[in-house]
């Protein structure tokens, strides 16, 4: 069998967030693209931090509950990013997302967020591996 890549499942068009987007924007981004998170990325399209709605609910402990401004994703984003290069094997994603709390991984080309992958994403690998992928 050959082996499958990152790249051949990963999203390639990723909802991405700047450091200094509003917190509010960012959440109705997520909302709207019925997604639960996504890379922040500086000008230059580099990984920066990841902006999940787990971090998103620290509106309701800093900003909101004592009546301050919420403040940009900067202040709220995880900064500690994992990121993986879109030629690794599935088998290792796979392995990460079931040894690790991730639900997506940007995927990183030359310090340039080309794409992320996530758990469904796996799974649609897993479907295709098995001959059995719903047209």
């Amino acid at each position: 069998m050959d082996k499958i890549n990152v790249r051949d499942f990963m999203t390639k068009k990723v909802v991405v967030f700047k450091p200094d987007m509003d917190i509010y924007a960012a959440i109705d981004k997520l909302i709207k693209a019925e997604i639960s998170g996504a890379p922040v990325v500086d000008n230059e399209g580099k990984l920066v931090g990841i902006m999940s709605q787990k971090d998103c609910l620290r509106i309701l402990a800093n900003g909101v509950f004592h009546d301050a401004p919420a403040g940009p994703v900067s202040e709220y984003m995880t900064e500690a990013v994992m990121s993986i290069g879109p030629d690794t094997d599935i088998f290792t994603v796979a392995d990460l997302f079931l040894n690790n709390v991730y639900r997506r991984i940007p995927v990183v080309e030359n310090d340039i967020v080309v794409g992320q992958i996530s758990r469904r994403d796996i799974l649609r690998a897993i479907q295709h591996m098995s001959g059995k992928a719903r047209a």
